[in-house]
C-alpha cells in the first residue's frame, strides 16, 4: 500500500504592483525667492550706471544740475555723440583704432605666452620650476606705479614715447595669466595623456600644440577676454606715455573735461560710445566666458 502523497496547493503569483517612481526633492536644489531677489538687486546695480549715463547723455548741459530731472531719457544722445566724434581735440576714430589694435595685440600675446609658460610649469619638470613660479606670482604684489619712472626713461631713450608700441611692449606678458593657466593645465590635462604623446614620438612643443592648446581653450578664452577689457580701460600708463596725436580712447575722452565748463552730457555720451565695443565683445564671447568659468568650477 502506497502512502498518499501530499501535494501543496499551486502557488498563485500575486499581481505585480507597478513600481512607483519616487521623486527625491533635494533641499536647496532649486533657487528660492531670496536667490532671485539677490540676483535682481545685482542686475539693477549693474545696469543702473549705464542707464544713468544714457539718461544724462541724452539730455543737455543742464540736465545733471536740474533738481526736477526726468528719469525718461531725452532725444539728444545722437547729437551729443556727434559732438564727441567730430571734436578735433579728441581724435575719436584714431583713438578707437589705437584702443582696438593695442588691446587685441596685448590679449593675444598674454594668452599665448601665459599658456606656454603655464604648460611648462604644470607639465614639464625642470630645475628651479617651483621657486621660479613663486617669483612670478610674487611680482603681482609690486605696484605698477613703482615702475613708471624707469619705464618712461627707458622708452624715452629708445624714442618710443608717443607711439602705440609704448603701451603694448610692457603688457605682452602677465603674471596673473601665467598663474591662471598653470593652475588650469595642472588639473585639466592628465599626466598619462602627456606620456602617451611622448611615446608616440611628439616632442615637448608638439605635445603642447596637440594636447595643451585644445585643453586650455576655455581658460584661454576667459583670460583673453578679461585681458582685452583691462587693456581697453587702461588709462594711467597711456596717459603718461602717449601724446594728443596718438591717444587711446580713454585718454582721448579725458580731453572732454579739459575746459572750464564741463558738459557732462557730451562726456557721458563719449563714455557710452567707448563701452559699446566691449558690450559687442561680451555678446560674441559670452559662450566661451561661461564655458571657461564652468570648466574652472568643475576642475576646482
Amino acid at each position: 500500500m502506497t502512502a498518499p502523497t501530499l501535494t501543496s496547493p499551486p502557488e498563485t503569483s500575486s499581481p505585480a504592483k507597478p513600481a512607483r517612481r519616487r521623486r527625491r526633492h533635494i533641499r536647496g536644489s532649486r533657487p528660492g525667492w531670496f536667490v532671485y531677489a539677490c540676483l535682481g538687486v545685482v542686475l539693477v546695480a549693474a545696469i543702473f550706471p549705464f542707464y544713468w549715463s544714457f539718461l544724462i547723455g541724452s539730455g543737455d548741459a543742464y540736465t545733471i544740475r536740474d533738481p526736477n530731472m526726468s528719469w525718461i531719457p531725452g532725444g539728444n544722445f545722437l547729437a551729443n555723440a556727434a559732438k564727441v566724434v567730430g571734436d578735433p581735440a579728441v581724435n575719436f576714430w584714431p583713438a578707437l583704432w589705437n584702443s582696438i589694435y593695442s588691446s587685441a595685440v596685448i590679449a593675444a600675446s598674454v594668452v599665448f605666452f601665459s599658456t606656454l609658460a603655464g604648460w611648462a610649469f604644470a607639465k614639464l619638470r625642470f630645475v628651479g620650476g617651483g621657486p621660479l613660479l613663486v617669483f612670478v606670482i610674487a611680482t603681482m604684489a609690486v605696484p605698477t606705479q613703482l615702475g613708471v619712472v624707469p619705464l618712461y626713461i627707458l622708452f624715452s631713450d629708445l624714442g618710443w614715447t608717443g607711439t602705440i608700441g609704448a603701451i603694448i611692449i610692457p603688457a605682452l606678458t602677465s603674471a596673473f595669466g601665467v598663474f591662471w593657466m598653470t593652475q588650469y593645465l595642472r588639473q585639466a590635462v592628465p599626466d598619462e595623456l602627456v606620456e602617451a604623446a611622448r611615446v608616440d614620438g611628439a616632442n615637448s612643443f608638439r605635445t603642447f600644440l596637440t594636447v595643451g592648446l585644445p585643453a586650455a581653450r576655455p581658460a584661454a578664452a576667459m583670460l583673453g577676454l578679461f585681458t582685452f577689457v583691462t587693456a581697453w580701460n587702461n588709462f594711467f600708463w597711456p596717459f603718461i606715455v602717449l601724446d594728443a596725436q596718438s591717444p587711446t580712447l580713454p585718454v582721448a575722452l579725458s580731453l572732454l573735461q579739459s575746459n572750464y565748463f564741463i558738459d557732462y552730457s557730451v562726456v557721458l555720451s563719449g563714455v557710452l560710445l567707448a563701452t559699446i565695443p566691449l558690450l559687442i565683445l561680451f555678446v560674441f564671447a559670452g559662450r566661451q566666458l561661461v564655458s571657461g568659468i564652468m570648466a574652472g568650477a568643475v576642475k576646482g
